[in-house]
């Protein structure tokens, strides 16, 4: 359904090259849900507006459906719902008017049009307030209104760019939901920015982290994280038991080994079926632990081991591309 070869995208800030999104390669099967992961300003919106030909790249080719986001701009927008960030209601109208017109641009009759408009009104629970002025809903109505919009042509391919953002956890949760129920029962073929590790890890078949304009991990969020391994956390007695007990965890196969007075850390695959026997043979060398913690890999700890941060704390830097996307759009 997609397929990008070297896509590229630079945008001039005062006579400076701001370099998007950087050589993207890239394929998504029909009726795939993938998520895009990255801190703001990763490229991700960037990457999102070309392929949905609201911006041409700068280099390489992208095909969307089969069309060219290039050459055939207009068969590719036939082909997909898009859902930007901001709200695509106007504050002013009625939920149900925004929806009929929506569907009388995508070329609905009329008796059709009014069929589709209840149909997705029902679905994503907005019967009740569809009468309301836009301003009047909540965040969580506004964004599945917003949801609902881009559905309304029935695209084979739905684009949402951070469709979370400003909801409160349960809208978020609730959204979430209809996202899944698109993809398993229609079939959807589903692209999600998000910056939300949660998210991406709770939603998406695959999981494609950027950072800087580049894609640096490209799988399912399961085996992203079973590839970095388990945390397992050590507390001793004496600096002189952790550095003993260090050098016994250096032998667990992909062992990643740190010391700090007293505690050592182990990030290992499969860390948590090896600890048991690590505690033991400490135990049995005199070296006994006196605490002991074993943590899961999170996405975020996939980040930070790829980029040396954390995406959480990236979480909170400015967007620096916003203005020039939408400068050249």
């Amino acid at each position: 359904m997609i397929r990008t070869v070297g896509l590229t995208r630079h945008f001039t800030r005062n006579k400076q090259t701001i370099e998007a999104v950087r050589g993207l390669d890239l394929e998504i099967a029909p009726g795939e849900l993938v998520a895009f992961l990255g801190p703001n300003g990763a490229g991700k919106s960037t990457t999102l507006r070309m392929l949905t030909t609201l911006i041409a790249p700068t280099a390489g080719t992208a095909e969307v459906a089969g069309y060219d986001v290039t050459r055939d701009r207009a068969a590719v927008r036939r082909s997909i719902g898009y859902v930007g960030q901001g709200n695509a209601a106007g504050h002013q109208y009625r939920g149900r008017d925004e929806l009929m017109s929506q569907a009388r641009a995508h070329g609905l009759s009329r008796r059709d049009a009014r069929a589709r408009t209840e149909e997705l009104l029902e679905a994503f629970d907005l019967t009740e307030h569809a009468d309301r002025p836009v301003s009047r809903l909540s965040g969580g109505q506004r964004r599945r209104l917003d949801v609902a919009i881009g559905l309304v042509q029935e695209p084979a391919i739905l684009f949402l760019d951070e469709p979370s953002t400003g909801l409160d956890p349960q809208n978020r949760v609730n959204l979430q939901e209809q996202v899944r129920r698109l993809n398993a029962e229609l079939g959807t073929t589903i692209v999600i920015t998000t910056h939300y590790l949660e998210e991406a890890d709770a939603l998406a078949g695959r999981v494609i982290v950027i950072d800087h304009g580049r894609m640096i991990a490209d799988d399912t969020a399961g085996a992203l994280k079973s590839a970095l391994g388990d945390l397992v956390s050590m507390e001793l007695a004496t600096t002189e038991h952790a550095q003993a007990a260090a050098i016994r965890a250096d032998r667990i196969p992909g062992a990643q080994v740190t010391v700090a007075g007293t505690s050592v850390e182990v990030r290992a695959p499969f860390g948590r079926s090896a600890a048991p026997a690590l505690v033991a043979d400490l135990a049995a060398a005199g070296t006994p632990v006196t605490g002991l913690e074993v943590v899961g890999p999170t996405l975020d700890d996939v980040f930070l081991n790829l980029t040396g941060r954390s995406l959480r704390e990236s979480d909170h830097t400015a967007e620096q591309t916003d203005q020039h996307e939408g400068e050249a759009a």
